[in-house]
């Protein structure tokens, strides 16, 4: 009796092990809006450019820097509100937000509207990762984190395989305005949902037991003093630098894949809503959740798992991501897809599982924010912006395959991001050796 008592939460009666799971469940849909919200425009890319009459490097900008300049600068602030109140509720408020921002993006007139509207999506979305990030920290032990994380993280794949099955099928019976106004409306029931059942946890309550019992001072971590911490110790740099670089290409590749499936493939989008989404949905789940398995099996060895298991997937995709782009027809190009689909997401759970594992638990959102400015910042301001510009470069004097020739502009950011993995490696090396790590 005294060991089931142990187990359950004395302010609900439920049992701790099964409850925890629960939790990860509605966080991990809670991400796959998130993220489908994210990623509807790259899906509609091909009817909003017709409606509105915009330019890939418009489209670029949208889905880009404008989207990125709010998401990951408000990220920060909201972060160090959550690390010292609640985190759930700032990621209920945040997912109602982004939520309604996303119908505006449905009712949106012009080009100019929809930018605004854009814009006030990524306000919403800042506050949702890095809570979530915290709050799983919280509620599994260290040697279930990567796996937990792992699981979090299918959040992406699965979002984008169910924004482009549905989205797609809804722009195709109906318009591409209804795809938006739909999802949005499932977002403000999501965020009820999450301010109803998952219960704040104790910061730090599945760590293991500390050498001493902190202060009320040193519990309440200064935001510059945290931030200084992230930014002055080399292997939380060099992994949030290596992401950035790796969601450079992932980020223009997903923005830009359905445009160039379409436009240049042939692929109509009833096909995309089937095809691309099974890609979508199985190699990237996949990819996510094996990297986070292979992560909690490696690094009880060595902690340069965290670096080279990333740098080993990005050195595996190249050669499949230069095949997609010279494929001939989209079910060749499909082929093709699916080894980087699969590849390129092997840097996610290592990196958000390394920041969160090398900083205190009153300090986990704060870190988890900054690790997704630096990264988001790098690849999702960046990527999709320079894949649209290029295209448009390219058009003047290549006008039926400017998006194939942009493409290939993404092989030496592949290469930059397996070197700053390696180097990454080197450092943890070093780290341990000298014995100075969290």
């Amino acid at each position: 009796m005294a060991g089931d008592t142990a187990r359950r939460d004395p302010a609900t009666g439920r049992d701790k092990s099964s409850y925890k799971w629960v939790v990860l469940a509605i966080l991990c849909f809670v991400y796959v809006l998130n993220f489908l919200d994210r990623q509807l425009l790259s899906i509609l890319a091909k009817p909003i450019q017709d409606d509105l009459h915009v330019t890939d490097g418009q489209l670029g900008r949208l889905g880009g820097l404008y989207f990125a300049v709010f998401y990951c600068f408000i990220s920060i602030p909201v972060a160090w509100m959550a690390d010292r109140g609640n985190r759930v509720r700032v990621l209920s408020i945040a997912c109602a937000l982004w939520s309604a921002a996303t119908i505006a993006c449905g009712l949106a007139a012009s080009y100019p509207q929809l930018v605004m509207a854009r814009m006030a999506v990524g306000v919403g979305e800042a506050g949702g990762v890095p809570p979530s990030y915290s709050i799983i920290s919280d509620y599994f032990a260290i040697d279930q984190r990567g796996r937990a994380l792992g699981l979090f993280n299918l959040g992406p794949p699965i979002g984008q395989a169910l924004g482009v099955a549905f989205g797609a099928t809804i722009a195709a019976r109906y318009d591409w305005r209804t795809a938006f106004v739909s999802l949005g409306i499932v977002g403000i029931f999501a965020a009820v949902a999450v301010w109803l059942i998952v219960r704040e946890p104790k910061r730090g309550a599945s760590d293991p037991a500390p050498s001493h019992v902190p202060s009320v001072d040193e519990e309440k971590v200064r935001f510059g003093q945290a931030a200084r911490a992230f930014f002055t110790r080399p292997i939380l740099i060099l992994v949030a630098l290596a992401s950035g670089a790796t969601q450079f290409v992932t980020y223009a590749t997903l923005n830009f894949t359905t445009l160039f499936l379409m436009r240049e493939k042939g692929m109509t989008l009833g096909e995309v809503a089937i095809w691309y989404a099974l890609l979508l949905g199985i190699a990237v789940s996949t990819g996510i959740y094996f990297s986070g398995w292979l992560l909690d099996r490696l690094t009880s060895k060595t902690r340069t798992a965290y670096a080279l298991i990333p740098a080993v997937g990005l050195a595996l995709a190249v050669p499949f991501f230069i095949g997609f782009v010279h494929a001939p027809t989209w079910p060749i190009a499909m082929l093709f897809l699916a080894g980087p689909t699969f590849l390129n997401y092997f840097y996610l759970s290592p990196a958000v599982a390394l920041v969160q594992n090398s900083v205190p638990a009153n300090q986990r959102t704060l870190a988890g924010a900054l690790l997704l400015l630096v990264m988001n910042l790098i690849g999702l301001g960046f990527g999709p912006t320079w894949l649209g510009a290029a295209s448009d470069w390219f058009r003047a004097g290549h006008p039926g395959n400017p998006l194939q020739l942009a493409f290939y502009t993404l092989v030496p950011f592949y290469i930059l991001a397996i070197i700053l993995f390696l180097v990454l490696a080197r450092a943890l090396r070093r780290e341990d050796a000298s014995g100075d790590f969290a």
